[in-house]
């Protein structure tokens, strides 16, 4: 079911965020971008610029919507609030699948405004999959959960991340957003095999891929965003091809952001591996400067 409702991203090609230092450029130049992702809290407001911008941009490109606060994981359920003003946003965009991450972020009401991992269990898969079930039913439209780079583990795991991710989108029947980059970072981080990773994830589920850079320290690695892709997250993501197909991709780049046409540059080298081309011909940074 779950490939079916996202063929169309076989086709979207390639996509990078819509950030504010390039609106001007982009609205000016108008360059020849497949489609631009939008983080949709970012335009969850009333008016103003935000969606002035948002409004002509949709006037000739395509934008999908990518969320940071829907929090699939809380223990106490989803904010139906903020669904209801996802849903006016979904309905103002015409995205074709909306994507948020399998993490949780707030309690009680406090948010913590950030992307927390969730225990590998079971019992947290079943009731994580039972608020996706609920929140795609109410946004009528095909969601999509990305995995979060994480930089702790849980002592009560039951189960890898991968398979983790698998059993939840398999019990809520929604498409996953495969992050290689994010794989990369927590397999550094926990000391897994990160190509075990992709060749378990059921390529039919996956709707859209990330690739991104990220900041290496003396103990982890972060997903800051902010830095070109490397060697071994591309060869994650010509692994990730292989087995899923012509995916839609987006480069995430937030954090010192360069100009639009670096940022377009380096998301453009994805499209040797979608049209075919062998892993040796790999594109890619240079690790030791990650």
């Amino acid at each position: 079911m779950a490939e079916a409702r996202f063929t169309n991203g076989k086709n979207l090609g390639t996509g990078i965020g819509l950030r504010v230092p390039h609106y001007d450029h982009i609205l000016r130049e108008k360059p020849a971008v497949d489609w631009f992702e939008i983080i949709s809290e970012n335009y969850m407001v009333a008016g103003g610029r935000p969606l002035a911008v948002l409004d002509a941009i949709m006037d000739q490109y395509q934008v999908v919507m990518h969320g940071v606060g829907m929090y699939p994981g809380n223990g106490n359920g989803l904010d139906m609030d903020h669904l209801r003003r996802l849903k006016k946003l979904i309905k103002r965009t015409n995205t074709p699948w909306i994507s948020d991450h399998l993490c949780w972020g707030s309690v009680d009401g406090s948010v913590s405004h950030d992307l927390l991992p969730l225990p590998f269990t079971f019992e947290v898969a079943r009731k994580t999959a039972e608020n996706l079930r609920i929140a795609q039913d109410f946004l009528e439209i095909p969601l999509a959960m990305e995995n979060v780079s994480s930089y702790a583990e849980f002592t009560i795991d039951q189960m890898t991340e991968w398979q983790f991710l698998a059993e939840v989108c398999e019990l809520a029947d929604v498409g996953i957003l495969l992050d290689v980059n994010n794989i990369y970072v927590s397999s550094v981080n926990h000391g897994f095999d990160p190509m075990a990773y992709v060749n378990f994830i059921p390529s039919d589920r996956v709707a859209q891929i990330h690739i991104a850079g990220h900041s290496r320290y003396e103990r982890f690695i972060i997903d800051t965003h902010d830095h070109p892709v490397i060697d071994p997250v591309w060869k994650l993501y010509a692994r990730a091809i292989e087995r899923c197909g012509p995916t839609a991709t987006l480069l995430e780049w937030d954090a010192s952001i360069p100009s639009f046409e670096e940022v377009w540059q380096e998301a453009k080298k994805s499209e040797q591996w979608r049209q075919g081309n062998q892993l040796e011909n790999q594109p890619g940074g240079d690790d030791a400067a990650a």
